[in-house]
């Protein structure tokens, strides 16, 4: 409960200081002040046969938003996802066929939960470009699911997409869009799983992906 209280300290910070800053750079009325989304790619694990399944990333992700006007969107980002290898394998370095051989498997998974900040600028019409700084605490497990050490990585991405709002209101939106990511400060981690991290890159490009939610 104190975790979730200085959460929404720290949104209505950073959202009256934004808003201090950007309230004269668009004049009209915004009719919806928050939105709230999650990703679609999280939806078909929801519905997979196990959880526990060695390549379910157990992904959970969840973005609140306030609209300072019509242009600007401010947000918080909720976020906790398990690896089971290096996410600096690329679509071109065969990324789709090593996880069906399981060739760069770690020796059991990452957990990496954190909490973060976003920033999203409508360009035109429903054009949009987003960037994301999520600060990541790790959780490193051995295949038995033990505990090994922890670790901190500070993961940031950055979003073309494009608004679509439906219904009579226009309340209910979905977000198609590509992403790439890079990650810094990738720190403690254990031996086993840092040979494999360094054969890689510590970036990802031209992630697909569509986002749905709902404006209040």
């Amino acid at each position: 409960m104190k975790k979730l209280l200085i959460l929404v300290f720290c949104f209505q910070i950073f959202s009256g200081f934004a808003q201090t800053n950007n309230e004269k750079a668009i004049g009209s009325a915004v009719k919806y002040k928050y939105r709230v989304s999650l990703p679609g790619i999280i939806l078909p694990q929801l519905v997979q046969d196990s959880w526990t399944d060695q390549t379910h990333t157990q992904h959970i992700e969840l973005h609140v938003k306030r609209n300072l006007d019509n242009k600007n969107i401010i947000g918080l980002k909720l976020a906790s996802w398990r690896l089971f290898q290096p996410m600096g394998i690329l679509w071109w370095d065969g990324l789709l066929d090593k996880v069906d051989s399981g060739s760069e498997f770690y020796p059991g998974h990452v957990r990496e939960t954190g909490i973060g900040f976003s920033y999203q600028r409508m360009l035109w019409k429903g054009l949009f470009a987003t960037v994301e700084v999520l600060p990541q605490f790790k959780t490193y497990l051995d295949e038995n699911n033990e505990k090994i050490d922890n670790g901190f990585k500070l993961y940031n991405s950055f979003h073309l997409g494009y608004h679509i709002g439906f219904g009579k209101s226009k309340r209910f939106f979905v977000e198609p869009q590509v992403h790439s990511q890079f990650w810094v400060l990738d720190t403690n981690t254990p031996e086993d799983f840092k040979a494999l991290d360094d054969k890689w890159r510590n970036y990802f490009l031209f992630e697909p992906n569509i986002y749905i939610g709902m404006k209040f």
